[in-house]
């Protein structure tokens, strides 16, 4: 496939100085690290919250707006660097990659010391790693059952819950537990830096497995990992799904370079860390097979891969007995709904249109959800078994997309589980990169407001939610109607053609 046309401005002139929007977004995310020290989430166990400056920055009415302005702003800063940056690139000509590696590192670097936001998941993963320390199952334990748990930070909602994470990132956690004896702040760094493992494997093999695609390898990884709420989720926030997303890339490379065992073991790595990536299992067993396998060398190659993985997750779940209690989350799914979620919001508009007829609404709503599950595996079955057998990986990608936004609950950095597979097959510069740049903003801006942490007893003229989302509604303003740079992004059709997808 024929690489796109370069453009005036391209690297090799130097004109697009990509510097710009390289400290652009280090300023963003600069911004980003202040603010969350004043509204991010701060276990009430930690040493950090007798710090003077905390405590200044956490109960002034003041700077708990100012904090708020920060957060938000920076973050809508990072958006804006990420889509000049792309801009400045659009040539995709030779240097790119090194100028889009070097964003993520720069602007990733002050979250590696951010206060957590967007989520608190990460002090749950602590308090698993306790429950392991303590001879108890997290598949059967909630993390109620430790004493002073509520003080390490974790969200009450995990209090009673099973954890729903595999057999390799409990021992992890585990390990971190050890190595920090559960001091908050500390395993925060070092779930950073597994979260980080992930980021890196990214980093690495997105613009490899692009390349195998005939995809601009540089553009392939701006549109996965240079992109704000990737860095926001997977290094701000320390989730665990970066390195279940890298672990995932990694041995999808592997399978499509004829390295099946590798990529079997790095897959099912990824599963052993969060076992919704077992989608990607039957396209391991295709990529295996090749694009000219029959059906009997398929149906060898899915037993292959079935078999093997089952061993290594058995092999995991041997320590500590924890067996294959982790099956439990994909059988048994968290209750409820997302309502911006197509699941969430359909399923809202049948319970209002039932109720109105004067029938069972709530049911018509649950039943209404469970069908597009039941869809949704439809459809990944469908991919799996039918499609060009040469484009293995994009049918993997829609499957996954399938599965997560048929879901009755998608959290905004679901998104980023199959996105690098998109990227990597080809997302086009057309209406496909406007839904990106709109679902990657509608996540920042949704998160910033979200998960905003203020002490109740701070007396403010505001609330911090509302004055977050004003100030992210007039940066989403400004970028659509004001940046003459930004706006053409959306309103304008494309200035250079890239290859189809």
């Amino acid at each position: 496939m024929s690489a796109a046309p370069r453009a005036a401005g391209s690297v090799e002139t130097g004109g697009i100085r990509p510097w710009i929007a390289l400290l652009e977004g280090f300023a963003g995310s600069l911004l980003v690290l202040a603010g969350s020290i004043g509204v991010g989430w701060i276990a009430n166990g930690s040493p950090m919250i007798r710090n003077p400056i905390v405590i200044a920055m956490r109960t002034d009415g003041t700077a708990v707006l100012a904090s708020t302005i920060m957060l938000t702003l920076g973050a809508m800063v990072l958006l804006r660097s990420w889509l000049r940056l792309g801009q400045r690139l659009h040539g995709w000509g030779p240097g790119s990659l090194r100028h889009v590696v070097r964003a993520v590192v720069v602007w990733g670097a002050p979250m590696l010391v951010a206060v957590p936001i967007y989520s608190r998941d990460v002090y749950a993963y602590t308090g698993q790693g306790r429950l392991m320390a303590e001879g108890l199952n997290p598949y059967t334990t909630g993390i109620s059952a430790l004493s002073n748990w509520f003080m390490l930070g974790t969200d009450p909602s995990w209090a009673e819950n099973r954890t729903p994470y595999g057999p390799l990132f409990l021992w992890l956690s585990r390990w971190v537990v050890a190595a920090t004896g559960a001091q908050p702040d500390v395993s925060v760094l070092l779930f950073r830096v597994l979260a980080c493992i992930g980021v890196a494997l990214c980093v690495y093999f997105v613009p490899k497995l692009a390349q195998l695609h005939g995809i601009n390898g540089a553009r392939a990884l701006w549109l996965t990992a240079a992109n704000p709420l990737f860095l926001i989720s997977f290094v701000a926030s320390a989730h665990n799904d970066a390195l279940m997303v890298g672990l995932a890339v990694a041995g999808t490379y592997y399978a499509a370079v004829r390295k099946p065992v590798l990529g079997i073991v790095l897959v099912t790595a990824s599963i052993a860390v969060k076992p919704i990536t077992i989608v990607l299992l039957p396209f391991i067993g295709l990529l295996w097979a090749g694009s000219a396998a029959g059906w009997k060398r398929k149906l060898a190659c899915w037993a292959g891969t079935a078999a093997m993985s089952a061993a290594l997750l058995f092999l995991a779940g041997l320590p500590h007995g924890l067996g294959f209690g982790w099956t439990w989350a994909l059988l048994d799914t968290t209750p409820g709904y997302t309502g911006y979620s197509p699941s969430g919001f359909g399923g809202q508009m049948v319970e209002l249109a039932g109720n109105a007829l004067g029938l069972d609404g709530g049911a018509m709503g649950d039943g209404f959800r469970k069908l597009l599950t039941l869809a949704s595996m439809a459809l990944a079955a469908w991919l799996v078994l039918f499609g060009n057998p040469k484009r293995v990986v994009r049918r993997l990608a829609y499957a996954f997309a399938a599965v997560v936004l048929l879901a009755p609950i998608i959290q905004p950095w679901y998104v980023l589980w199959f996105l690098p597979f998109l990227a990597v097959t080809g997302i086009r510069n057309n209406w496909q990169v406007k839904v990106l740049y709109v679902v990657v903003g509608f996540f920042v801006v949704f998160g910033a407001q979200d998960q905003v942490f203020v002490w109740n007893f701070v007396v403010l003229p505001v609330s911090a939610h509302a004055l977050s989302y004003w100030v992210a509604l007039a940066a989403v303003a400004y970028l659509l109607l004001l940046d003459v740079h930004t706006r053409r992004l959306v309103f304008n059709r494309p200035p250079v053609a890239l290859p189809p997808s």
